[in-house]
């Protein structure tokens, strides 16, 4: 009798111990789940602000490669001129962007480098500025990552390329 009952007491700590322990887990659970969850939305995050990194990135030097070939001059010594390449450029990104306000401007800037010593001319470059709202997606990260008001949950990116413009060669 005695030895059922020194039995039925070890059953019973050992039963109340494994509860105690399975409570144990359950908070640590709590507890670690929040902060792995943040970590794992932030990676994700910062893959996705990659992503539209690059895609910014493409589309200036797209937009710069047709800003350069309209801006420069053309054989009959005539050029499209920066307001022709601009206008140009707003069309192409209207159609890139339908949906997002993505801002672009190009200007002809004097390459710093020595003029071309057969012709005498000096090279131009065409310098395009976009100005890029990246969305944000992903919950939590967007806090730490978004511009001023957070609550728009977009990243601005600025990306400027510099194309150089061609020109024929006049005698």
């Amino acid at each position: 009798m005695v030895r059922t009952l020194r039995a039925l007491r070890l059953a019973a700590a050992s039963a109340a111990a494994k509860a105690r322990r399975a409570g144990q887990v359950t908070v640590e659970l709590l507890l670690v789940l929040p902060v792995f969850m943040l970590l794992l939305f932030f990676i994700m995050e910062i893959g996705n602000l990659g992503f539209q990194t690059i895609l910014a990135h493409h589309c200036a030097y797209e937009l710069a490669r047709i800003g350069s070939l309209l801006a420069g001059p053309r054989g009959d010594n005539t050029g499209g001129g920066e307001s022709l390449a601009n206008q140009k450029m707003q069309n192409v990104v209207k159609k890139m962007f339908p949906v997002t306000d993505v801002k672009v401007d190009g200007a002809l800037v004097d390459n710093p480098i020595p003029p071309d010593p057969q012709s005498g001319q000096q090279s131009r470059d065409w310098l395009v500025t976009m100005t890029f709202p990246a969305k944000l997606i992903f919950p939590g990260s967007s806090y730490f990552l978004s511009d001023k008001p957070r609550s728009s949950k977009t990243k601005k990116i600025v990306v400027k390329v510099r194309m150089p413009v061609e020109q024929p060669y006049f005698k």
